[in-house]
């Protein structure tokens, strides 16, 4: 069974996070703890967004970052989705840019099937010819969860992905990522 091993030293500004474990990576990983103790920090780290002073970070037998090595592979090689609590999409882009940004970065052949799915099942295909400056907090969160599915990520990591999203819409997002969880 692949893992995902963390063992890493970040630190940013006067806040300084040293954590280890090593998980399986299948299923659904929740980070649980108080405001600023550093759950964003580490998932930017696996991401790639935010480099870790020493230590290594691995999914399987790939190695994502590696301080012994000056190993430190780049965002787009991670293969990772994430969608922060502030969902920053491109602000020049419209919603459809955005999502297919997303499929740009998919490993196989984007499914116009799958697509049409992700975008019924978030309701943004109204949206479409939007920019994010005129989208709502909840709108731009389900076009960034959109973006973050569609490119196929074998690490999908959500930061508060649902916080901003209106209690219906909840209903009918929370079930498709159960699926995606037992898809996997």
């Amino acid at each position: 069974m692949s893992t995902l091993r963390i063992d890493i030293s970040v630190t940013r500004g006067d806040f300084r996070l040293d954590t280890r474990f090593e998980l399986p990576a299948t299923g659904v990983i929740a980070l649980l703890g108080p405001s600023g103790s550093g759950k964003s920090t580490l998932m930017g780290a696996i991401a790639g967004i935010v480099q870790p002073r020493e230590g290594i970070i691995a999914l399987g037998d790939e190695v994502f970052f590696d301080s012994s090595r000056q190993l430190d592979l780049p965002i787009e090689a991670r293969g990772c989705g994430v969608v922060f609590q502030d969902a920053r999409l491109f602000p020049h882009l419209s919603v459809e840019q955005n999502l297919k940004f997303g499929l740009s970065r998919r490993r196989g052949r984007p499914i116009a099937q799958e697509t049409a799915h992700v975008v019924d099942m978030l309701g943004i295909g109204h949206l479409a010819k939007r920019r994010p400056a005129t989208l709502s907090g909840g709108e731009r969160q389900r076009v960034a969860i959109g973006r973050a599915l569609l490119s196929q990520p074998r690490l999908l990591l959500l930061d508060e992905p649902i916080s901003a999203v209106d209690q219906s819409r909840k209903g009918e997002i929370l079930p498709y990522l159960e699926r995606l969880r037992d898809e996997a």
